[in-house]
This record gives structure tokens, sequence and C-alpha cells, in this order.
């Protein structure tokens, strides 16, 4: 894929994208800009199926939306909530760290700067990014396994590791598709697009992609 075809397979796939499940914290940003809990169902997303992740994030919403009131459960209370997630444990514990510190550094607000997002427990740039664009609605680029897998197989970056990708993508994707490229090869990697054996046939960019390190589709 040449740097010129982005503009029409962004405009391509926000078309088909209309007929596709939207990612849930995706879903969750357009209903309500909340920045607490798309932190949050972001630390719940991390090697989960996103189905998992909208049925844990909803119940435990049900319990506490805000720092100091996920601080009034316990750590067993917050598992499970959110269990079957992966790793609920550590996320767990996590979370409950994460929310003293909100409190401790940043007054019980999410802060909207990558080096402060960062720095909270289980926190890291992929998070981070959708935190800053999904929550605040700020120029980012998430990376996460759909992104890196998508744009190298299309061929429009040749990296190994999302922090990679993003750095190439910062460098050479067009500003006004940051915040969007997440959410639509997300909603692609999750519909079409899947590691092994992806439905090439029904792709509508499929003209476009180079198809590197496809061995077998659909």
């Amino acid at each position: 894929m040449n740097d010129r075809d982005i503009h029409s397979v962004v405009a391509t796939l926000r078309d088909a994208a209309r007929a596709w499940t939207l990612p849930y914290v995706t879903d969750l940003a357009q209903r309500a800009r909340d920045p607490f809990r798309v932190l949050i169902s972001t630390m719940l997303s991390l090697r989960t199926k996103d189905a998992v992740t909208a049925e844990a994030s909803k119940k435990l919403f049900a319990r506490a939306t805000t720092p100091r009131a996920m601080l009034k459960l316990k750590q067993s209370e917050i598992e499970k909530a959110i269990y079957p997630v992966g790793f609920y444990r550590a996320k767990a514990r996590n979370i409950l760290l994460t929310c003293q510190e909100l409190i401790r550094q940043h007054n019980g607000t999410v802060p909207d700067e990558m080096h402060a997002l960062i720095a909270l427990p289980g926190v890291g740039r992929k998070t981070a990014n959708l935190v800053i664009t999904q929550g605040f609605g700020k120029p980012g680029i998430c990376v996460d396994t759909h992104v890196h897998r998508i744009t190298n197989r299309w061929g429009y970056v040749k990296t190994n590791m999302p922090e990679q990708t993003e750095m190439a993508l910062r460098a050479k994707l067009p500003g006004e598709y940051w915040i969007a490229i997440n959410d639509l090869l997300v909603a692609l990697g999750q519909n079409i697009c899947h590691p092994t054996s992806p439905k090439c046939s029904l792709c509508p960019v499929r003209a476009q992609c180079a198809r590197i390190g496809v061995t077998r589709s659909r």
C-alpha cells in the first residue's frame, strides 16, 4: 500500500464500518465521554475478547464509576465483577492502585497527558493513547494487536512491535486519521482481518492490501 492509498482506504473502511459492531470502548466513549470509564475499560480489555470486556465493564461500573467509589470496593469484589477477563486478579489490583494514584496525584481526575497516564499502574502506551483519543478527543495513535497486524499486512509499515508501529504511523499517517485508525482497524480485525485465515474475499480494501504474511485466507 502506498501513501496515496490511505485516503481511499480510510474512506472505504468508514463506509464498511457502519455494518460492523463497534469496539466496546469506542461505543462507550461515543455514548458518554468519560475518561475514567475509558481508562478502566481499556485496562480490562488487555488480552481479553471484546464481549468479555463489555460485560465485565458493565458489572464493575454498576458498582463504581469514580476513583473514590472504586476504592470503597475490596479487591475481591472487583475480581468477582470483572471475571473472566484475562489476568483479572492483577487487573483488579492495578485498578485499585491506579485509583489511589488518581486521587493522590490528580485530585481524582484522569490526566490527559501521555507521561502522566503511563505512570499509572498497569497503564502502557496503548491504554494511554486510547484514553487520550477516546476519553478526551485529543490527537493520538492507539496501536493494539489489530492495528499492528493490519498495517503491517497492508505493507503500509514494516515493524516488529506495536510501539514501533505507533512511531511509524506518527511519521506517515495523516493527522486527520490518527484517532479513527484504531476504531476502524479494530473493527476490521474483529470482523474480517483475523490473525489466521482472514476473510480476504469479504475485505472492502483487499485491492490495496499487500497481504504480507498471509498464507491462508477465506
